[in-house]
C-alpha cells in the first residue's frame, strides 16, 4: 500500500513536471509563428527562451525563501498557481513586451516546484533508489519533449500560437488537482532552516555541482532553441514534419532520463562525466548531419538520448553534495539548468546574428558541453583528493 501511494505522489509530481516542461520547450517549436505574429526577428523570439530561463533563475531563491516556513504540499500548490497565472498571461499577451513578462511570471515557479519536488521525491522512496525517483519525477519534463511540445506546436500550427498557451493553463489546472489529492501533506520532511541551507552554499563541490549543471546542459539550449529554423531551413523538413521530429526528440530524452537515473544510482561521477562526452560529440556531429534529412532526424534522436541522461546525475549531485540543506541547492540547481538555457539560448542566437550560420550553432552548443566536462572533472579530481587525504589520516591514526 506504501508502495503503490508513493508511486502515485511521484505520478503526480511528474504530470506538474510535464505541464512545466511543456511550457518551457513548446515556444521552441513556436519561434516561427511567434516572430511572425509579433513582428519580430526569430533571435528576438528566441529571447523568448532567455527570458523564461532567467526568470527561472531569478525565481528560484526568492521563493525558496518565501516558501521556506511552508509544508511542502501547500509550497507545491503555491507554485502551481503562479504557473497557471502565467501561462493565462502568455495566451492573451497583446504584444512581444507583455508576452517576455507574462513567460518570466510563469517562470517564477520553475525552480522552486522541481527543487521543492527533487527533494519530495527522493524522501518518498527507499534508500538507494534516490536517483530513479527523481529521475521519474522528471519523466514527465521528457514526457513534455514527446507529447506537449509536438502536439502544442501541431495546435499553435493549426489555431495559433496562442492556443497552445490556452491548452496549457489547463494543464497547469490538472495537475494542481493531482498533486492536492496525490501527494501527502507531510511526507516526514521538516520545513529546511533557511541559515543552514545557505550554509551549505560556501562548499566548494556545491558550486562546482551547480557550475557542471550550467554548462553542461547550457549546451544543449545552445541548439534547441533553434531547432525549428535548423530543421526546416538546413535539413528541408517541412514546417508540418517539424512536430514529429519533436516527438522523435521527446522519445529520446525520456529514454536518457531514466538511463541517467540508473546510471547515477549505479557511478554518477564517471557515468555523468562519460554521457558529457557523448552529448558533445553528438552536437559536434549535427553541425554536418542536419545537412542531410535522414541523417538529422537520426541525430535528433540520439541526441535527445544524450541530452537527458544528464538531468538526474546533474540533480543527485547537487542534492547529495549539499545533504545538510539540499532544499535550497536542489532549487538553485534547477535554476542552474535554466540560467544555462539563457546562456544557450543567447550564445545561438549571437552566432545566427554573426553570419557565422546555423551550423554553427551546434558547433558552439558542444564546446559549452566541453566546458561543463572540465567542470566535472575538475570536481572529480577534488573529491579523490579529499578521500585519498581522508583515508592517509585514518591509516596515520
Amino acid at each position: 500500500m506504501a508502495q503503490a501511494s508513493s508511486r502515485l505522489a511521484l505520478l503526480a509530481l511528474s504530470v506538474a513536471a510535464f505541464a512545466i516542461g511543456t511550457t518551457e520547450f513548446v515556444i521552441m517549436g513556436l519561434l516561427p509563428e511567434v516572430a511572425a505574429d509579433l513582428k519580430v526577428s526569430i533571435p528576438s523570439a528566441g529571447l523568448l527562451v532567455s527570458g523564461y530561463a532567467l526568470g527561472v533563475a531569478a525565481g528560484a531563491p526568492v521563493l525558496a525563501a518565501l516558501t521556506a516556513r511552508m509544508e511542502r504540499r501547500n509550497a507545491l500548490l503555491l507554485l502551481l498557481g503562479l504557473f497557471i497565472l502565467g501561462n493565462a498571461l502568455c495566451a492573451v499577451a497583446p504584444n512581444y513586451g507583455v508576452l517576455m513578462v507574462a513567460r518570466v511570471v510563469a517562470a517564477f515557479c520553475h525552480g522552486s516546484f522541481f527543487g521543492i519536488g527533487a527533494v519530495v521525491a527522493s524522501h518518498l522512496v527507499p534508500r538507494g533508489q534516490a536517483a530513479r525517483a527523481i529521475a521519474l519525477m522528471f519523466t514527465g519534463l521528457t514526457l513534455a519533449n514527446v507529447l506537449g511540445v509536438p502536439f502544442g506546436t501541431f495546435l499553435g500550427q493549426w489555431a495559433g500560437w496562442r492556443a497552445t498557451f490556452m491548452a496549457v493553463t489547463g494543464l497547469g489546472v490538472v495537475a494542481a488537482i493531482a498533486v492536492w489529492r496525490l501527494v501527502p501533506a507531510s511526507p516526514g520532511l521538516p520545513s529546511p532552516h533557511m541559515g543552514r541551507e545557505l550554509r551549505v552554499l560556501r562548499q566548494p563541490q556545491v558550486l562546482l555541482a551547480l557550475a557542471m549543471t550550467v554548462l553542461g546542459f547550457g549546451g544543449v539550449f545552445t541548439v534547441f532553441t533553434y531547432i525549428a529554423p535548423i530543421l526546416q531551413q538546413v535539413s528541408q523538413v517541412s514546417a508540418g514534419a517539424t512536430g514529429w521530429v519533436l516527438i522523435l526528440f521527446g522519445v529520446g530524452t525520456t529514454v536518457g532520463n531514466m538511463l541517467g537515473g540508473r546510471l547515477a544510482d549505479w557511478r554518477l561521477m564517471p557515468s555523468l562525466s562519460g554521457v558529457l562526452v557523448v552529448l558533445s560529440l553528438v552536437m559536434l556531429a549535427f553541425a554536418w548531419t542536419m545537412h542531410s534529412t535522414v541523417a538529422a532526424i537520426v541525430t535528433v534522436f540520439v541526441w535527445g538520448v544524450a541530452a537527458f541522461a544528464t538531468v538526474a546525475p546533474l540533480q543527485m549531485r547537487v542534492v547529495q553534495q549539499a545533504s545538510e540543506g539540499p532544499h535550497l541547492a536542489s532549487t538553485l540547481n534547477i535554476a542552474a539548468f535554466n540560467l544555462g538555457n539563457a546562456m544557450g539560448a543567447f550564445i545561438g542566437g549571437a552566432m545566427i546574428d554573426l553570419g557565422l550560420g546555423l551550423p554553427s550553432v551546434s558547433v558552439a552548443g558542444a564546446v559549452v558541453t566541453l566546458l561543463g566536462l572540465l567542470v566535472t572533472l575538475i570536481s572529480a579530481a577534488l573529491e579523490r583528493r579529499r578521500a585519498e587525504a581522508s583515508s592517509v589520516c585514518v591509516a596515520g591514526a
